[in-house]
């Protein structure tokens, strides 16, 4: 009889609410867990004795991939893959598996509690009831009808925040170099450049993979183009936008504020200017954390362990060219 795969887990919280699907995996696998930040000699380690990973955060750079490997699947718990190296895991025949919209519905939910948020100034009213205080026309804020929307990256968590903002009475501005018109179309949305939506925009929202392009993408540039009252609100991952023009942004009022909930660096550092802030939001990459989406995560992750050591192909393939190599492989032979 054919031993168990052996599989670690990084992730900080797979399984921690879904102990059903927890045991589930042990069932198919010999299960290591450990939650904690792991060193580059550490992980190379993983990889040589284990078949799987579960992975969170942890960077699975080129240097982590050298040498003679056991791991077969990397599992991202999480819908982003810029902490993998795709093309050094392709090159070592290692399938790499992600989460694709298992967050969409919270992320987007938490991005429009983050409009409502800054519009009707409640983390003011809030600090000042606690202060003691009371005070109503300091306060006033400002409806969504009527105001511009817009959405950097137009994937499944930009849709339904677009759908959503409908529902307002919001007019909704896309950038986004990879979707149609024909999807724009059904969802509301005009599709224009980025100069565009961020200078026609009462909010702007960030919802773009991170990659090489959109590294930085938002500037002092893009800054100095947003309208004074503009806010900037950034759910999908913190070097999208260059936090130092963002902080002059915000000293200077080029932007009326911003609602962060990722970072170039996390956890953001406890003297990071960005706290000091008055006019901003901040919060601990907690977006995607809600139950639903946390057991949909969950189930992705098992559903793609599960196939592969059955011997089948996972559905959501972070580096489907991969699969060919490895079916070319096993013709050989």
């Amino acid at each position: 009889m054919r031993d168990k795969p052996r599989i670690y887990v990084t992730s900080g919280s797979f399984g921690s609410l879904t102990p059903d699907i927890f045991k589930r995996l042990n069932e198919i696998a010999e299960v290591t867990v450990n939650r904690g930040k792991l060193q580059t000699e550490t992980l190379q380690s993983v990889l040589r004795e284990y078949d799987g990973v579960v992975l969170g955060t942890d960077k699975i750079t080129r240097e982590v991939l050298t040498g003679d490997l056991r791991v077969r699947i990397i599992a991202r718990h999480g819908v982003g893959v810029d902490n993998i190296d795709l093309q050094a895991a392709t090159e070592k025949r290692i399938v790499v598996t992600y989460t694709p919209s298992a967050n969409a519905e919270s992320v987007a939910e938490y991005t429009v509690g983050f409009m409502l948020t800054l519009s009707r100034r409640i983390v003011d009213a809030h600090m000042l009831m606690k202060s003691g205080g009371w005070a109503r026309l300091e306060l006033i804020g400002f409806d969504f009808k009527g105001k511009t929307l817009g959405i950097i990256g137009l994937g499944s968590i930009g849709s339904r925040v677009a759908e959503i903002a409908k529902a307002f009475g919001m007019r909704i501005l896309a950038y986004d170099p990879f979707v149609d018109r024909d999807k724009a179309d059904r969802l509301g949305v005009e599709l224009t450049s980025l100069e565009a939506v961020l200078k026609e925009s009462d909010f702007v929202s960030v919802h773009a993979s991170l990659t090489s392009e959109t590294r930085g993408l938002i500037g002092e540039r893009e800054f100095r183009l947003m309208k004074s009252t503009a806010f900037l609100i950034n759910t999908a991952r913190g070097a999208i936008i260059d936090e130092n023009a963002l902080i002059k942004a915000l000293k200077e009022k080029w932007i009326a504020g911003a609602a962060l909930d990722v970072y170039a660096e996390e956890p953001l550092p406890r003297e990071h200017p960005l706290r000091k802030m008055e006019n901003t939001i901040l919060t601990p990459h907690i977006a995607s954390y809600t139950y639903e989406a946390i057991r949909k995560t969950d189930e992705m992750v098992l559903e793609s362990l599960e196939t592969f050591f059955k011997g089948g192909r996972p559905k959501w393939i972070a580096n489907p060219e991969v699969w060919h190599l490895i079916e070319l492989e096993k013709a050989k032979y």
